[in-house]
């Protein structure tokens, strides 16, 4: 069996472990799979390119020096016969997504996919979690873990304590919102939001705008935990959206 290389297909090839390396070395990779990634997708990036330009190389040669495997019908003539009826082989064509991921890379999970990922869920054991000190600074924190926190004997380890939290806006409402960071285990399909319900702010941030917020325990009457804000301060998005 002889398998024909296009130039097509080791220029889309390319493209792949060029996009593959962009993406991971200035970071937006971290929008899609967890950091820890960052060598392997390196070596795909460089296998790719590479294997791209050699099979590129090779379709290139073949096709000046009129090498082609007549007993399967696929000589020059008829490759050049194919082209002239059909126009651009429907191979370049997928080139376009490529080059557009090249330009353009798509941002992060944000507040729309929030109500639609599986939800966190804390089930309630024996506690272990040591108390946070009450006369120490605001201590950061995930969501997550303040969800923990919060579940674990209606928040006892945080009695007092001024905690500080860092997400994006998922949902607003007058004097409210709901904070949200997510959680991959692998990459963006498996992500799952921990959300934190914030009170007692004097103006809503728009949707999708990360915040710092600082502030202590509130217990609230649903199943999302509360925080009473004290603070809040608008900040950029983080290089890794992920905790």
């Amino acid at each position: 069996m002889v398998v024909a290389v296009t130039p097509s297909g080791g220029t889309l090839t390319a493209l792949v472990g060029l996009l593959t390396l962009r993406l991971t070395i200035d970071g937006t990779f971290t929008r899609y799979v967890q950091s820890g990634m960052r060598p392997w997708l390196l070596l795909a990036g460089v296998a790719l390119f590479a294997l791209g330009l050699f099979g590129l190389v090779i379709a290139l040669r073949s096709h000046d020096e009129g090498a082609g495997d007549e007993a399967d019908g696929y000589d020059d003539e008829h490759e050049d016969e194919h082209e002239d009826e059909h126009g651009v082989g429907v191979g370049w064509l997928l080139l376009a997504p490529v080059v557009t991921l090249l330009v353009v890379a798509p941002p992060s999970l944000g507040s729309y996919g929030v109500d639609r990922s599986p939800p966190i869920r804390i089930t309630a054991g024996k506690s272990d979690l040591p108390a946070l000190d009450p006369s120490g600074g605001p201590v950061e924190m995930t969501l997550l873990e303040y969800t923990e926190r919060a579940f674990d004997h209606d928040g006892e380890s945080m009695r007092d304590a001024t905690v500080e939290l860092t997400g994006f806006v998922s949902a607003d409402g007058s004097g409210t919102f709901d904070l949200a960071r997510y959680q991959i285990a692998c990459c963006a399909a498996d992500a799952a939001a921990a959300v934190v319900h914030i009170v007692g702010v004097a103006s809503t941030p728009p949707r999708d705008q990360w915040v710092t917020v600082t502030g202590a325990y509130s217990s609230g009457s649903s199943d999302v935990p509360e925080l009473a804000a004290t603070s809040l301060q608008e900040i950029s998005a983080p290089k890794d959206p992920y905790e």
